[in-house]
């Protein structure tokens, strides 16, 4: 989870950088063989394209971190898993966080790693507050 939020940043941090580099090329003075060779847009466009550039890094960081909340609080929430032994029909209850079920096992709620048979099979559902 957290190399997630470090891949993130790192990639943020990368495009601040190069955006802040254009920009203080940007703003370099210009000889007069430069200054002719440049198109002829207006010079609003430079501060109209920063404020795009910030605008489009805010709202990516923004998006980012929410995302990442949403996501760990998705792994956080508890779900009661039942484990269904195929051969006899037996259900075992279990409480367990999302984000600790693992394939064919998972950590309970009270530090219990439960690691599930071939003939065993697994339900998970909402935990029992949450149902109807």
């Amino acid at each position: 989870m957290i190399g997630k939020f470090l891949i993130t940043l790192v990639v943020v941090l990368i495009a601040y950088a190069v955006l802040r580099a254009r920009w203080r090329d940007a703003d370099a003075p210009l000889d007069d063989a430069q200054s002719q060779c440049l198109p002829g847009t207006p010079f609003t466009v430079r501060p109209m394209m920063r404020l795009a550039a910030a605008l489009l890094v805010a709202i990516m960081t923004v998006g980012s971190a929410l995302y990442l909340l949403l996501d760990w609080l998705d792994a956080r929430a508890v779900v009661q898993v039942q484990v269904i032994n195929a051969n006899t029909g037996q259900i075992t209850p279990y409480e367990s966080r999302r984000g600790a079920i693992d394939g064919r096992r998972f950590t309970t709620l009270d530090g219990r790693e439960i690691r599930l048979a071939d003939v065993e099979r697994m339900m998970v559902l909402p935990a029992a507050a949450d149902r109807p």
